[in-house]
């Protein structure tokens, strides 16, 4: 697939992943964000979009699927043990202790992050704003700030995967 013929069939596959989304139950911003990922991994996929036999299904099930990521991780660790419940907490000093490290090891992976993917990894997940108003607040364009999220993210996953 061209990219031009990619950039034509982009709005109507950016509005079903956005419905797919909301219908998962993502809030309008998570629906937004959900599209935009959506968005990204079918440009990766480009060269194989045509073999799929029908591309509206396959962009709803992705948005739905991330939609599903996105619920689960939010019910997640927030990064701070004393938010834990009780039930979570890890008894004892040596488990509070590696609990510290590691927090204190994300935290320097972090700021080892360029100050552009930290900030907006700092404004999406504790100020939780929308792309718009993140490439707003740095004057870049919308399409950037989810190229440098995604960025961001895989080197924090990266550093996770050599630290185990």
């Amino acid at each position: 697939m061209t990219e031009n013929e990619f950039i034509t069939l982009v709005p109507h596959l950016r509005q079903l992943a956005l419905e797919s989304g909301r219908r998962a139950g993502a809030s309008a911003e998570e629906a937004e964000d959900i599209a935009q990922e959506v968005i990204i991994r079918l440009w990766q996929m480009s060269d194989r979009l045509e073999t799929l036999a029908s591309p509206d299904a396959f962009t709803a099930t992705l948005s739905r699927h991330l939609a599903i990521d996105s619920f689960r991780k939010s019910r997640k660790f927030a990064g701070n043990v004393e938010a834990l419940p009780d039930s979570v907490k890890i008894e004892g000093p040596d488990a509070a202790m590696e609990t510290k490290d590691n927090l204190a090891w994300l935290e320097r992976k972090l700021q080892d992050l360029p100050s552009t993917e930290y900030a907006l990894l700092h404004m999406r997940q504790v100020e939780r704003l929308s792309a718009k108003e993140m490439a707003r607040r740095l004057g870049i364009r919308e399409t950037s700030v989810a190229t440098l999220l995604s960025r961001a993210r895989r080197r924090l996953l990266e550093e996770i995967r050599k630290r185990k």
